[in-house]
Formats: C-alpha cells, structure tokens, sequence
C-alpha cells in the first residue's frame, strides 16, 4: 500500500501570504481558501442565505443509500465531523468507462471499488468524497457520517476529494468520464436532485456549485459535464424553487489551482470489484 496523507489544504506560499492587489470574486476564493474566504464570498451574505432558506421545502428528498447498505468497510480511523457547514458543492467524475449496467448493484460495487482505492492505494481513511451518483442514477453515501450530518444540516464530514476545498465543500463523485460525452439524462437528473437536496439541507444557494477543476490543476470532470455546470445550477434553482443569483465565477483571471493527489478510479479498481461480486464482463472495446 502507497500511503499518502490527505489532500487537505498545503501551507500557504511566501507568493500567497502578499497582500491581494484586488478583491475580485475569484481572487478572493483563491487567496482565502480556509482562511476565512467565507466572508467574502457571496454564499456568506445574507442575501443568499435567505433564498437558500427559502427553497428549504421546494426540492424533493432524493434516495440515498448508507455505507451498510453497499458494504463499506470500516474507516480506518475516526472520521473528522467539522464544526461548521459547507460553503459549496464541487462535482467530480470517476473517469471509469461508460458502461451500460445502471442496476443497483453496479453502484454498490462501484461504492466498494471507490473505498477500496483511496483507502489501499492512497492511504486514506475512508472513501474521499462525501457522496456518489452512478449512471444508473442511484446515490451512494462515501465516507461515513456524511449522510447523518447531511441529514442535520450543520456539519459536515472533512472529505479528501479537493485540495484546499475539503473541509469547506461537499464532494459529489459521478461515475463515468465526460470529456467529449455527457452523462445520461438519469444521472445528471440524480445529481441535480442530490445538490438540490443538499442546497436545501446547508441553505446554499444553487450558484455554489462547482467543478473540481475550478479549484485544482485536474481535467475533472471532463470538458461536457463541466459545460452543463450552468445547467446543472438552473436545474437545482428549479428544484428549488428559488431565484438563480449571479454566478461566483465573473471569468479565467489564472489563478494558481492547488495540486493533488487524483482521486479518480482506475478501471482495473473498478473491473476487480464487478468480478468480486459476480457483475464482471470481460470489456470488447
């Protein structure tokens, strides 16, 4: 087993410790990441908070299926519950092949394999993501107690799925990769009604929604999800029933993104899990 550390915040440079010139929205996410960047940016308004709250009964409750239900091990460690509540949602993909199986237990082992990776091949002490949607559109629990603190509304679970956002931002995996096709309508559907679900549970408003590559040097989650981000925020505002606020990102002023480990799934991850539990094809491309 490769042991590394989770992929929390790094220290911060002698270039990141200058004085910001200008406070610009991205610049300030930028500069100000756990370091008390809530307080400049638009999800810690009242304004936002309040059209959040609003749209707390509007978005249905989507299923959500636990650690035991899939199997999960346990964590290796105690998982950290964090004081304070998230300030956004940043979406990922597995980067795994686009398969055809949308059953239920596919999600699961893909659950398994997910765990089994970052815990064995990272060193990590749990899955690194808070939640999961498969292409099948079923939405699996990641590391222990975020659905129980998801379900309160005022913690939540540090994560590993994004230097520098974990202890601030929930963590969405999809499975599949998305650089030059979309994810099924199902599943974006699942996700949308996930985010809605957790807008509503946080009082966050939909335009904290956001791409891991917004804030790491990664591809993820591929070039046509990262494009049907502004959907996805629409969708979840239409769930909700509430306005869509001016969105975080202004445009590129070329930040610096944090680098980290991947916490992607290789396919041979995934094929060893399927195989275990008896799902396992061999591939024909």
């Amino acid at each position: 087993m490769t042991s590394h550390a989770e992929p929390q915040l790094s220290s911060p440079s002698p270039q990141s410790r200058q004085p910001l010139p200008l406070v610009t929205r991205r610049t300030a996410l930028a500069g100000a990441l756990g370091l008390g960047a809530a307080a400049l940016l638009p999800s810690a308004t009242p304004a936002r908070a309040s059209v959040a709250r609003a749209g707390a009964s509007a978005a249905a409750t989507p299923e959500i299926f636990g650690v035991a239900a899939w199997g999960a091990r346990a964590a290796s460690e105690s998982v950290v519950v964090l004081a304070t509540p998230p300030q956004r949602i940043v979406v990922h993909h597995t980067a795994t092949a686009n398969g055809t199986d949308y059953s239920k237990d596919r999600a699961f082992a893909l659950a398994r394999a997910i765990q089994n990776y970052h815990m064995d091949t990272h060193g990590w002490i749990d899955t690194g993501q808070h939640f999961t949607v498969s292409r099948g559109a079923y939405v699996t629990e990641g590391r222990h107690r975020s659905l129980t603190e998801l379900n309160a509304g005022r913690r939540q679970v540090r994560a590993a799925h994004c230097v520098g956002q974990n202890t601030v931002a929930i963590g969405i995996e999809n499975e599949g990769t998305y650089t030059s096709v979309e994810p099924p309508a199902k599943q974006f559907a699942a996700l949308a009604a996930l985010c809605a679900h957790v807008c509503q549970k946080y009082g966050l408003p939909p335009s904290e929604i956001y791409g891991h590559r917004d804030f790491n040097d990664t591809s993820c989650p591929g070039d046509r999800l990262y494009a049907l981000l502004p959907k996805l925020r629409q969708d979840v505002a239409g769930l909700m029933s509430v306005p869509l606020l001016d969105q975080l990102w202004d445009g590129d002023e070329g930040w610096d993104r944090w680098p980290g480990p991947s916490e992607f799934l290789p396919d041979v991850e995934l094929d060893r899990e399927l195989e275990r539990s008896g799902l396992w094809l061999p591939r024909t491309t």
